[in-house]
């Protein structure tokens, strides 16, 4: 199966190369990932967690003056096919940006289509990011730019004196992808423990109908050396957090708004960053329904430094506190689960470089200390030709206990190799 791997590359590489099509940007990239614990819990391989090849193909066209405008247009295209052997070779072609941007008028940035959005100031932590993410792909090994997921969107930016508005909207609710039980093991509460492709719960999507669309708005500006931001976002839990229907075993996506604040800016010779947001569960606003998740609050901080000589280090500190937690308690089962108030995270990032830049290596470190439970995620990259990188990591998600966020993720363990062709 290598040798065919090896062999599409090939094949890919010769076709882009020699494509008539000017100005067509991508790669083509394969990546293959072994597992590094046992994982008897019903995943569809369990010795291995990526065996890809991915060809991206990216252009933008930049639209003359004329009927659109005295500022006319752009597109972007990002087209991707993917021939995924964890799956028998299947394939799949998907668009992760196609949209079409105007400028109607020059206080005025307008943008309609396929496209990923992201804001806040956290690194890997998202307080008023509320859109979709892959944790697939996260966990599995992929590029970091796979952990977002891209959205079908109407996104505006407007800017003043005074502030400047970026208003998102979304007709069609994009939830995050998490584990499913085919390529990683998760937590099955319905099950009481870690399973795979066994697992015969089922997660209720928002219906694609414009009543379930949803807005995202900041408000952002400067304050001398330091970017100010406020954030408020009408729409859906992204993960499966609440219960539809616990016979059938249904989990689903309630309704929740969320209002929150950033500030971010130079600070004993780094970058200090601190964010924050109060979620209002709008299907369980008193907090006493025990099948939906609560309204809760967020507070993250962060303080990133260039140490020199291509040396970087960052710390964050996050705390998430459950509101109307007497009322939750109270409503729980002899048999149910039962989380703390708080859950605090503590992050830290080191990166270095070596060989004139060539040479990146990278270690991200979550922890929890009231969930006990903590991913250590470590790279190194090499770009050995001005075109030619190659990556190897590892992924090492731990926990006392199966139903936290890390710990339920503990027998996916793996270390992956990707090598990468850039035109």
């Amino acid at each position: 199966m290598r040798s065919l791997l090896i062999g599409i590359m090939v094949v890919l590489i010769n076709a882009v190369s020699y494509a008539a099509i000017p100005d067509i940007n991508g790669f083509v990239e394969t990546a293959g990932g072994i597992r590094l614990s046992g994982n008897d819990h019903g995943v569809r391989h369990q010795d291995y967690t990526l065996f890809e090849t991915r060809l991206q193909l990216k252009k933008r066209h930049f639209f003359d003056q004329g009927y659109l405008g005295e500022h006319g247009g752009m597109m972007d295209v990002k087209l991707e096919g993917l021939l995924d052997g964890y799956f028998g070779w299947k394939t799949n072609v998907t668009a992760r940006e196609l949209n079409f941007g105007i400028s109607p008028i020059p206080q005025m940035d307008l943008k309609l289509g396929r496209q990923v959005l992201t804001w806040g100031t956290g690194d890997y932590l998202f307080v008023n990011d509320m859109f979709p993410k892959d944790y697939i792909s996260f966990f599995a090994g992929r590029d970091d730019e796979y952990l977002k997921k891209p959205s079908d969107a109407v996104r505006s930016l407007f800017y003043f004196d005074a502030v400047n508005v970026d208003l998102v909207f979304i007709p069609f609710a994009e939830q995050n992808t998490t584990p499913e039980g085919d390529r990683l093991s998760f937590y099955d509460s319905f099950q009481g423990g870690l399973a795979g492709e066994d697992s015969d719960r089922h997660l209720i999507e928002p219906p694609h109908q414009l009543s379930n669309s949803e807005v995202a708005l900041r408000l952002f500006r400067s304050l001398g050396s330091y970017e100010t931001a406020a954030y408020f976002f009408h729409g859906f839990w992204k993960n499966p957090n609440s219960y539809k229907d616990e016979i059938n075993r249904q989990l689903f996506y309630p309704r929740v708004n969320v209002y929150g604040a950033s500030i971010r800016g130079p600070w004993m010779g780094g970058i200090a960053n601190a964010e924050a947001g109060y979620y209002h569960s709008q299907e369980d606003s008193d907090g006493n329904n025990r099948l939906i998740a609560n309204s809760m609050a967020k507070i993250m901080t962060g303080y990133s430094k260039d140490l020199g000589s291509d040396l970087q280090v960052g710390v964050q500190y996050l705390v998430e506190r459950t509101l109307d937690y007497d009322a939750y308690a109270s409503s729980l089962l002899s048999q149910d689960l039962s989380f703390d108030e708080y859950r605090h995270l503590i992050t830290q990032r080191v990166t270095k470089l070596f060989r004139n830049q060539t040479v990146e290596c990278s270690l991200f470190n979550f922890y929890s200390p009231s969930d006990q439970d903590g991913y250590l995620r470590a790279s190194i990259s090499y770009d050995w030709a001005d075109q030619w990188n190659v990556t190897t990591g590892i992924n090492i998600p731990w926990g006392d206990d199966e139903y936290t966020e890390f710990g339920q993720m503990q027998d996916n363990k793996n270390a992956y190799v990707r090598v990468r062709y850039s035109f």
